[in-house]
């Protein structure tokens, strides 16, 4: 089954349907990869797609088959290929085409503002992923630099008003979302507006789950604090059955003790609506009231002899 981020990586990838977009996106993957310099042009990707679309972006800038995709999978389940530029020439022309003078992101480096979306996009395509919202909420970005987190830090900050945190794990910095909006707004912003929709969808039914429990916690609640309420009152008519007796209550009274102690479960509505004639929720509690005044001064006198 494919993951969350596999099908956000994919729907951005079908999306970068421009020249200008492609190159952006191909920069920020260039940007992150394990080496991009005269030297060495190299990425080493999980995504058989990333890579595909890597090669295929620096043919086309090169004019002729300058890349090549190489697998390097050991079995099924290890995923790993390699995009690799072997030719110095090649390399010597890419670097210039992208004008690149260190492996930072500052300002200088960056595309035009417009592009800036897809140049994010790229950086998630070599370094990204977003953790399916069922589970949580989360989208990251594993650098190889503190100075690139900050870099890339601010181009969110600054262009897009998201704020993005920072950790450490297992030697590696990562820059990290929790808040759904603010990942919303970055896979809006990559294009990858089904998988935005797709967290928005989630947060409702989430939404909808949580009323639906907050309201069967509250019933349960009241029912709970009924039967309590309930097996109180059939204590108080015991007792006065018991010492009293009935024909000690007046009509009203005795009517609501015997039906009281027929339906335990009746709550006060109920109750009220049983009696000839029906009366209302507040004048049930208010002759039960009554009933237990009766029981208390029973218990009183026991007390006192």
């Amino acid at each position: 089954m494919q993951s969350f981020s596999y099908l956000v990586k994919s729907e951005i990838i079908d999306n970068l349907n421009s020249y200008d977009k492609a190159n952006a996106a191909a920069l920020g993957i260039l940007k992150l990869s394990k080496s991009f310099d005269k030297e060495n042009i190299t990425l080493i990707t999980e995504n058989e797609k990333v890579a595909g679309f890597l090669a295929k972006q620096l043919n086309k800038i090169c004019g002729h088959k300058a890349v090549r995709v190489k697998d390097l999978r050991k079995s099924k389940r290890s995923n790993l290929f390699t995009v690799n530029v072997e030719n110095e020439n090649d390399r010597e022309f890419i670097v210039s085409f992208f004008n690149v003078k260190n492996n930072r992101l500052l300002k200088e480096d960056l595309p035009k503002k417009r592009l800036i979306p897809s140049l994010i996009a790229g950086i998630f395509l070599a370094c990204g992923s977003v953790i399916d919202p069922n589970k949580e909420y989360h989208i990251e970005f594993v650098m190889p630099s503190l100075e690139l987190c900050n870099d890339f830090g601010i181009i969110l900050i600054d262009n897009f008003d998201i704020l993005a945190k920072h950790t450490e794990r297992k030697n590696a910095n990562i820059v990290y979302i929790k808040e759904s909006e603010h990942i919303e707004d970055l896979l809006t912003l990559m294009g990858a507006s089904k998988a935005s929709l797709e967290i928005m969808n989630v947060k409702i039914l989430k939404d909808v789950r949580n009323k639906i429990n907050r309201a069967v916690n509250c019933d349960n609640a009241n029912i709970e604090k009924s039967l309590k309420a309930a097996e109180r009152q059939i204590e108080d008519i015991e007792l006065i059955e018991r010492t009293i007796g009935f024909a000690s209550l007046s009509d009203d009274l005795r009517e609501i003790a015997e039906i009281r102690y027929n339906n335990p479960d009746y709550n006060l509505k109920e109750l009220g609506l049983a009696l000839n004639p029906p009366i209302s929720r507040s004048g049930a509690n208010h002759r039960l009231e009554r009933i237990r005044r009766a029981a208390d001064e029973i218990r009183r006198k026991r007390v006192e002899k």
